[in-house]
C-alpha cells in the first residue's frame, strides 16, 4: 500500500538536531509481556494492553488533520479508515484484538469459523453467526455479504478502494457491478453463491492462500442493498457494528453513537466500551498536537505521529513521554534503483550506490531511530511471513550505518565507471522527510564521484510521474525515493506489487525498478497457490533475497511513528495488523460508569 496520507513536516535542516535528541531516548523503552496488561510507560502499548478495563461509557475523542478518503467500506484505502471502519462494519473474517504481531491472526467475525476450504483451494465456504443485525434490527444475511462485495466491481461508482477480491473472483465473467446487473436481485456475480441466508460460498478461478486476508479488509463488508446510496454511501454508511452515524460533516466533525440493535452475543471482537465517538478536524498539525498534550483529545485519528515541536517537548519530559508509543508502521522507506536508466542497468553501478550511501545519515533525515525508524536491511518488514530483518547482505547496519567507500569504489571499477557517473533522484515535493533523504543521499554519493541532481515533482501527481515508466526513462530518474506498506501481511500483500513483472503498468505503476524476472514471477505463483503459510513464507524469503542480491532497492528505514495516547484511554495497544496504529475498537475511556 503506498502511503496515502501524512502530516510529517520535519524540515531537512532541523533533522540532525532532533535526531540527536531522539537517539538519546531510544534506549529507554518499557518492556512488556505479550498481550498482558500493563501500566502506562514509553512504548508500553507496543507489547501489552495499557490500562485494561471492561468499563463502559464516556466519549472517545479523536482529533485529525486529514479526513477519511471515504467511509464507504468498499472505497476506503487509508490505513486509519480500515481501523476505524470496524466501529460500523463487520466482515466474515477479521484480525485478532491483540497487541503487536499477535494481531495478525485471522479470527471469525460474522462467520462461525474460518473457511471450509475445498476443491484444491478454490472454494471457500462460510456460515454466518445468528443474531447479527443491521441498525434497523433486520438480520445480516449472506446476500448482504455478496452484495457488499459485488459493489467493488462498479468501478465507475465505487472508486479508490482495493480490488483484491475482484481480481480473485471475477473469473473472466467481467461482471459490471450491481448497479448495472440485469438480475432482479442484483446478485448476478456467479463466483459467489448464497444457497441460503446463512451460507456464503466463494469460487476462485485458481487457489490463493491469502484469500481470507482479502476478506478481512473492509471491502469484504456486507452492505444492505435497500440502504445503498452508491457514490454517496460514504457520507452515511448503514451500520451492522456497535456504532452508527449521528452526524458527519466532512473535514469538520464526525459523531458515532451506540447502535442499540447491535447484539454483543453475535460479535466476539468488539467490546464497544465508549457511549460516543467523536472526531474533530483541524488544519494546523501543531495545534492538534497541543490539543492532545493538553488533554483536549485522546488520540490522533491519522496516527502519523507527533510533529517536531511536540516530539521535542515530549521526549524531554518523562511524564509526557510515558504517554507515547513508538511502533513500527509496517512501511519501508526506500530508494528504488532503476535499471532502465543507464548506467544503472549494470548491477555493479547499482551496488556502488548502495555501498556509498551513508545509511545513518538517511535514518537521521527520516527523524532518527525513534521518529524515523530502524535502518532498513532488506525489503520485507517484520510481521510478514518470511521476513528476517537481520538479513543484511550489504552490511547496511555495520559500523553504525556508515558508508563502505572501498566497496563502493570497487563496484564502480567493475561497472566501468571508476570516476563515478551522473543520475537524477526523483522525490515527492510534499514529503519533507523524503526530500531530506534525497539531500542526504546526494551528499553520500558525491564522496565516490556519483553526482546527482534532485528533481522534486508534485507529490499529488505521483501515479502520473514516477508511476509512468516512459516518464521515468525520459526524465532519467535513476533513483526514486518512496515508501510502501502492506495491504495485508504476506509477501503477496506487500512485495508483489513492487517486484512482480506482471504488475508493471503503463500508468500507476509501483514496480519502479521494472523488475521482470521469470524466476521471481514463478515463485509468487507458487507462494500464492499454497495454503501452507510456512512454505509460502520461505518462497517470499527467497524472492526478497533475489531482489536484494540484484541490487534493485536501497532500504532506508523500517518506519516508525511517535504517537500519543491520552491518560484517559483504557485497553490501549498498537496492532501490527493496522500498521502499528492503536486498535481503535478495543479502546475505552477512564472514569466511564
Amino acid at each position: 500500500m503506498p502511503q496515502r496520507s501524512t502530516r510529517f513536516t520535519l524540515a531537512a535542516g532541523s533533522a540532525v538536531a532532533l535526531a540527536a535528541l531522539l537517539g538519546t531516548a531510544a534506549c529507554s523503552g518499557a518492556s512488556g509481556g505479550s498481550g498482558g496488561g500493563t501500566a502506562a510507560g514509553f512504548n508500553a502499548a507496543a507489547a501489552s494492553v495499557v490500562h485494561p478495563s471492561t468499563a463502559k461509557g464516556g466519549t472517545l475523542r479523536f482529533t485529525a488533520a486529514q479526513d477519511f478518503d471515504s467511509l464507504d467500506p468498499q472505497r476506503g484505502y487509508y490505513g486509519f479508515m480500515w481501523d476505524f471502519a470496524r466501529y460500523y462494519t463487520r466482515q466474515l473474517i477479521t484480525y485478532d484484538t491483540k497487541p503487536g504481531n499477535a494481531s495478525l491472526k485471522l479470527v471469525p467475525d460474522l462467520a462461525t469459523s474460518l473457511a471450509q476450504v475445498t476443491d484444491g483451494g478454490r472454494t471457500y465456504t462460510y456460515h454466518l453467526r445468528s443474531g447479527a443485525t443491521w441498525e434497523d434490527g433486520s438480520p445480516v444475511t449472506a446476500q448482504d455479504v455478496k452484495y457488499g462485495i459485488e459493489r467493488t466491481w462498479a468501478q465507475d461508482v465505487i472508486t479508490g478502494g482495493p480490488i483484491w477480491l475482484m481480481q480473485n473472483l471475477d473469473n473472466s465473467q467481467k461482471y459490471p457491478g450491481p448497479y448495472k446487473d440485469p438480475a432482479p436481485d442484483k446478485l448476478g456475480l456467479k463466483s459467489i453463491d448464497t444457497p441460503d441466508d446463512h451460507t456464503v460460498v466463494f469460487h476462485l478461478a485458481k487457489p490463493n492462500g491469502d484469500f481470507e486476508q482479502m476478506l478481512a479488509l473492509p471491502e469484504g463488508s456486507p452492505v444492505k442493498r435497500s440502504k445503498d446510496t452508491g457514490a454517496k454511501y460514504g457520507l452515511r454508511p448503514f451500520s451492522d457494528g456497535p456504532y452508527k452515524f449521528l452526524a458527519y460533516q466532512p473535514n469538520k466533525t464526525l459523531v458515532l453513537v451506540r447502535n442499540d440493535k447491535w447484539n454483543k452475543a453475535s460479535d466476539p471482537i468488539r467490546p464497544a466500551l465508549p457511549d460516543r465517538i467523536e472526531v474533530v478536524y483541524g488544519s494546523n498539525a501543531d495545534d492538534l498536537d497541543s490539543k492532545l498534550l493538553n488533554g483536549e483529545a485522546d488520540l490522533d485519528l491519522n496516527q502519523t505521529g507527533l510533529q517536531q515541536a511536540a516530539r521535542v517537548k515530549v521526549l524531554r519530559d518523562p511524564r509526557l513521554k510515558a504517554s507515547t508509543d513508538d511502533p513500527t508502521t509496517g512501511y519501508i522507506r526506500y530508494v528504488s534503483l532503476v535499471p532502465a536508466v543507464k548506467p544503472l542497468d549494470n548491477i555493479h553501478c547499482r551496488k556502488a550506490v548502495i555501498y556509498a550511501t551513508d545509511h545513518k545519515a538517511l535514518q537521521t533525515a527520516r527523524g532518527g531511530p525513534i521518529a524515523g525508524g530502524d535502518i532498513g536491511t532488506n525489503m520485507l518488514p517484520d510481521g510478514v511471513k518470511g521476513a528476517d530483518t537481520k538479513y543484511d547482505p550489504y552490511g547496511l547496519t555495520s559500523n553504525g550505518g556508515a558508508p563502505d567507500i572501498a566497496r563502493a569504489k570497487s563496484e564502480l571499477q567493475q561497472c566501468g565507471k571508476p570516476g563515478g557517473f551522473s543520475t537524477t533522484i526523483a522525490v515527492r515535493n510534499n514529503k519533507s522527510a523524503e526530500v531530506a533523504s534525497a539531500v542526504a543521499l546526494q551528499a553520500s554519493l558525491k564522496a565516490v564521484g556519483i553526482t546527482t541532481q534532485i528533481d522534486q515533482y508534485d507529490g499529488a501527481q505521483t501515479p502520473n510521474i514516477i508511476g509512468v515508466p516512459n516518464v521515468v526513462h525520459k526524465k532519467g530518474y535513476g533513483l526514486i525515493v518512496m515508501g510502501w506498506g502492506p495491504d495485508f501481511y504476506t509477501g503477496q500483500g506487500f512485495l508483489q506489487p513492487l517486484v512482480d513483472g506482471r504488475f508493471i503498468l503503463p500508468n500507476g505503476n509501483n514496480n519502479y525498478s521494472e523488475i521482470n524476472d521469470p524466476a521471481i514471477n514463478g515463485e509468487f505463483d507458487q507462494a500464492i497457490a499454497t495454503t501452507d503459510a510456512d512454505k509460502a513464507g520461505q518462497l517470499y524469503s527467497d524472492i526478497n533475497h533475489r531482489v536484494m542480491q540484484d541490487a534493485y532497492y536501497l532500504p532506508i528505514v523500517y518506519d516508525k511513528a511517535l504517537v500519543w495516547r491520552s491518560d484517559r484511554l483504557t485497553n490501549a495497544y498498537t496492532a501490527t495488523s493496522y500498521s502499528g496504529k492503536y486498535d481503535f475498537v478495543s479502546l475505552g475511556v477512564e472514569g466511564a460508569k
